[in-house]
């Protein structure tokens, strides 16, 4: 038995062929056999009551029709209100857009005006935008679906097949912004003690965080605070810091050091190092150590497959730890002198 909808489907090609494709935008008449049933953000379909009242109105508003499906993106209670009158044709405006644009415009559409959509369809239309576009924030997803923020943020909790794994979203105006700003905190106060002449702005960019929050995280480094705030924190930062996170906390702990260039240049001054060659020696070594590290992140970024990354992390922080080991070694040497 043939599907009825594929023979639909058919039919409307073959009634499209002959007619007119303005602009998406403009109106069009169209031949109401060729227009199909929406993928309406309505649970339990069309109010009839409402149908009846639409169908004594003489002049309906344009129905707004998906192109290249030639489904009813908004107007489906107009639609049947034209059938039931008997008319032939429906004034309509096509638009071109994806399946998943279609719906949130029919959405949208229904939120703003017409029958209004009961509660259950907007956290359904809701949870089904959460799943089509995962990236989009609380806020932008509300005004959509005519809900509040906070209500869309639970519904994101509850939504099963919600994609995970999503740390930026995308607001109302547009703006990508990450979702939790605590590594970019945390690599940007990397990149301000290397590179403290660099500006907010180019720091922000390879941080992945806004300028504002750049100046902040300098300001509580002049302070000699955590660049993440308390309330940022993880709630139990042994258990959830990353490796390298756990290894900043112990070098914040130690005393205040100055930058690589300047200790080197005092140790090349230092006649116990300068007038010997085990000394000589050793500061070739750690210049040597020095420009390795330098050159170390852009040659990783630019050689590491992407499933690998989490290794050389691993690595990187034994190599961290080695040094950390090192330097309590030394700072205990140091102290225990006369």
């Amino acid at each position: 038995m043939a599907d009825p909808n594929r023979q639909d489907c058919a039919n409307a090609v073959l009634v499209t062929a002959h007619l007119p494709t303005p602009p998406s935008g403009q109106y069009v008449s169209l031949p109401i056999e060729s227009v199909l049933q929406a993928d309406s953000p309505r649970l339990h379909g069309e109010d009839v009551e409402h149908i009846y009242s639409l169908a004594e109105v003489e002049d309906l508003p344009p129905i707004l029709v998906h192109r290249t499906t030639m489904r009813v993106i908004d107007g489906m209670h107009r639609l049947k209100a034209a059938i039931l009158r008997g008319d032939d044709t429906i004034e309509a405006i096509l638009h071109d857009c994806d399946d998943a644009d279609a719906f949130v415009m029919a959405v949208k559409a229904n939120v703003q005006h017409g029958l209004p959509l009961s509660l259950a369809d907007r956290k359904a239309a809701a949870a089904r935008i959460v799943r089509l576009y995962p990236r989009w924030s609380d806020r932008a997803i509300a005004e959509v679906a005519g809900l509040s923020a906070k209500t869309v943020g639970a519904i994101r909790r509850d939504t099963p097949g919600a994609p995970g794994q999503v740390r930026e979203r995308v607001g109302r105006d547009g703006r990508v912004r990450p979702l939790n700003t605590v590594d970019g905190r945390r690599y940007a106060s990397e990149l301000i003690t290397l590179y403290p002449e660099s500006s907010s702005r180019e720091i922000a960019r390879k941080a992945g965080i806004s300028p504002s929050t750049v100046r902040d995280v300098r300001d509580r480094l002049r302070r000699g605070d955590d660049p993440v705030p308390t309330r940022r924190r993880p709630g139990n930062p042994n258990e959830r810091l990353a490796p390298e996170h756990k290894l900043q906390e112990r070098i914040r702990s130690l005393q205040s050091f100055d930058c690589r260039g300047e200790i080197l240049q005092k140790l090349s001054k230092d006649p116990a190092i300068r007038l010997t060659d085990k000394g000589r020696v050793m500061l070739r070594w750690l210049s040597s150590q020095c420009q390795q590290a330098e050159r170390g992140r852009e040659f990783l970024a630019g050689n590491t497959p992407d499933h690998c990354s989490s290794l050389i992390a691993d690595l990187a922080c034994s190599f961290a730890a080695a040094w950390l080991s090192i330097a309590g070694e030394m700072r205990s040497r140091s102290q225990a002198e006369p």
